[in-house]
């Protein structure tokens, strides 16, 4: 008999003793109440840090762009809002392009928008604290470079592509993020076991 880990110590005597052995007798086996530890269990083994945050972010998100939409009409990709920062100091013909120079100042503003609403998680909800990563510098660089390039390259960023062309239903936009999506995967897996 193998030792009950910490999610197992929760699970009342039957379901607990029944995923000890082993036995194979199927999730539908566990009682009710215990389904659902079983199952929390898996979601904290995917978020360690939790999950309501990022739900909470993915909401505001959402909303923030379908608003944008919905009022303006403007779609709130930040690939285009890069390049349109550009153009401002660099006078190539690429960063001078109507498009780009005629919609540059509300794309400040929403820059902007994004840069303030970091600064005030971290100071209401950070205690102040900045976020730090133990991933090397030059592979942040080197990540930079090859999402610049795959948002050129894509017409669009995950941004543009995955949250306001899924949100309109445009085919090209799921092409775009399906190919984003198994390429991270591919590439985090690659590297994890490179780097391990």
């Amino acid at each position: 008999m193998v030792a009950p880990t910490a999610t197992q110590q929760t699970l009342c005597a039957h379901c607990a003793r029944t995923i000890c052995a082993r036995v194979k007798v199927g999730y539908h086996r566990l009682h009710l109440c215990c389904r659902w530890v079983y199952r929390m269990s898996t979601v904290n083994s995917l978020f360690p840090m939790g999950w309501q945050h990022y739900l909470l972010g993915g909401l505001l998100i959402g909303a923030g762009t379908a608003m944008l939409f919905v009022l303006t009409g403007r779609v709130g990709g930040m690939s285009t809002v890069f390049s349109s920062s550009w153009s401002y100091i660099v006078q190539r013909p690429f960063f001078q392009q109507h498009r780009l120079v005629s919609s540059r100042s509300w794309r400040l503003v929403y820059a902007l928008g994004v840069a303030l609403g970091a600064l005030a998680w971290r100071f209401g909800l950070a205690g102040g604290v900045a976020q730090s990563t133990a991933v090397p510098a030059w592979q942040l660089l080197l990540g930079g470079f090859l999402v610049g390039y795959g948002a050129r390259l894509g017409n669009g960023c995950t941004s543009g592509h995955g949250i306001c062309g899924l949100g309109s239903l445009k085919l090209p936009s799921l092409f775009a993020v399906l190919t984003f999506m198994v390429t991270a995967f591919l590439t985090a897996n690659a590297l994890g076991r490179w780097l391990a």
